[in-house]
C-alpha cells in the first residue's frame, strides 16, 4: 500500500510547484501616495472624465462629490459632458501631508452659458480636488468657468512663474503656506490690503482675465475685454495691495466656506476653495486714493460667487493668483453640507 501511495504523493508535489510557478503576484494596494503618485493620480482622474468612464479610478463606495456647488454621483457632471482635454493649460499642487491633489486645467466640455439655449461645446477651466484616503478617493470637488473667447490666450498654458520650483532657501513651509493663502480672504473681507503679504509683483488673473495690477498706461485697454476702454486717469497703477486698500472689493458681503486644504512645498503652491456672498443691498460705495472717482457703482442683483484660487508663494509673499468663480443664486448651498444630496444629473 505504501508503494501505491507514492506516486500520487510525487504528482500532487510537482503540481503544487508548478502551480506556484505560474501564479502571477498581485500589484501592492497603493494606500498613501507621494508627489509623483499624487500627480498621477489626477492625470488618471482628468483621463476618466475624458473617458466618461467613472470606473478608471479608485472612487470609494461612499464617495462625496461637488460640482459647482451641488452634490453629484460618479459618472455625472463632467464625467458625461467632457469632450477633450486637458490641454498645454495644467497647473496640478499634490499635497503628500494631507494626502490630497489639487489644480487648475483648460478642457472642453459641454455647457450652457446661455440657460435659454441648448448645450454647446465650449473651452472650459476646470478647478478640482481629490482627497486620497486608504487607497480610494473619499472626496472631489470639480469647479468648471467658461471663460471669455477674447481672454483664451491667456489660458494657452500657465504664466512660466506658477509651476517652478522654489528654491530651498526661499521655500515656505506647507503650514506657512496655508496661513499666507488663509490671509488672502481676509484682506478682501476686511477691505486692507495690509492683512496678507502681497508682493509688489502680485499679480492675479480671474477666469482668464488680467484683474490686478489695475490701471496705469501699461493697461490702458479694456479692463475687460469687451467692454469700453476706460478714460485716462491720474489713479497710476495700483498692484494688489492698492487695489484692495482702495475699497474696489466693499461689494463682497462676506467670505464663508475657506478650505485651504492642498498646499505643494516644493512649487509654493496653495490651493483654496471659497464661498462669496454679495447682498448687493448698497449700490455705490466710497473710493480711496483715486483722483478719477469718488464712489463705485454696482447696480447687480444679490449673488453669490464660489471659486478657487491658486496662489503661487516664495519668500513669504503672494506673488501670483489664478483663480476661477462662478455665479450661482444668493445663499446657495456648497455642497458639502451634511444633508446634500446628489443630484438627478
Amino acid at each position: 500500500m505504501i508503494r501505491n501511495r507514492m506516486p500520487l504523493l510525487a504528482l500532487l508535489l510537482v503540481a503544487g510547484a508548478v502551480g506556484l510557478a505560474s501564479a502571477k503576484p498581485k500589484p501592492p494596494v497603493v494606500t498613501t501616495c507621494d508627489r509623483d503618485c499624487l500627480k498621477t493620480l489626477a492625470d488618471q482622474y482628468i483621463a476618466s472624465l475624458v473617458a466618461h468612464d467613472a470606473s478608471k479610478v479608485p472612487l470609494a463606495a461612499g464617495v462625496k462629490i461637488v460640482e459647482d456647488a451641488k452634490r453629484i454621483k460618479p459618472g455625472e457632471g463632467l464625467w458625461k459632458n467632457t469632450t477633450a482635454g486637458p490641454a498645454a493649460f495644467k497647473i496640478i499642487v499634490p499635497d503628500p501631508f494631507a494626502q490630497q491633489v489639487g489644480g487648475l486645467v483648460m478642457m472642453k466640455a459641454m455647457v450652457k452659458p446661455d440657460p435659454a439655449k441648448p448645450a454647446e461645446e465650449k473651452p472650459v477651466e476646470v478647478g478640482f480636488r481629490i482627497k486620497f484616503e486608504n487607497g480610494k478617493i473619499t472626496e472631489a470637488e470639480h469647479m468648471i468657468a467658461v471663460p471669455r473667447d477674447q481672454v483664451l490666450s491667456n489660458l494657452d498654458k500657465p504664466r512660466p512663474a506658477i509651476p517652478i520650483e522654489v528654491p530651498y532657501e526661499y521655500r515656505d513651509s506647507r503650514g506657512r503656506l496655508v496661513h499666507i493663502a488663509k490671509s488672502y480672504y481676509d484682506a478682501l473681507d476686511n477691505n486692507n490690503g495690509y492683512l496678507a503679504p502681497f508682493a509688489t509683483d502680485c499679480e492675479r488673473h480671474e477666469n482668464g482675465i488680467r484683474t490686478a495690477p489695475n490701471g496705469g498706461p501699461a493697461l490702458s485697454g479694456p479692463v475687460i475685454p469687451g467692454m469700453p476702454a476706460p478714460p485716462p486717469s491720474l489713479r497710476g497703477l495700483q498692484d494688489c495691495t492698492a487695489q484692495i486698500n482702495s475699497g474696489a472689493f466693499q461689494y463682497i458681503t462676506v467670505i464663508d466656506d475657506r478650505r485651504v486644504l492642498v498646499a505643494d512645498e516644493v512649487t509654493g503652491l496653495a490651493l483654496g476653495f471659497s464661498h462669496f456672498h454679495h447682498a448687493m443691498q448698497q449700490k455705490e460705495w466710497p473710493l480711496y486714493n483715486d483722483p478719477s472717482r469718488e464712489v463705485t457703482k454696482m447696480d447687480f442683483k444679490p449673488f453669490d460667487l464660489p471659486a478657487m484660487h491658486i496662489f503661487k508663494i516664495w519668500g513669504g509673499q503672494i506673488h501670483e493668483i489664478e483663480a476661477i468663480g462662478i455665479s450661482v443664486p444668493y445663499n446657495s448651498p456648497t455642497g458639502w453640507e451634511d444633508s446634500a444630496t446628489p443630484s438627478s444629473n
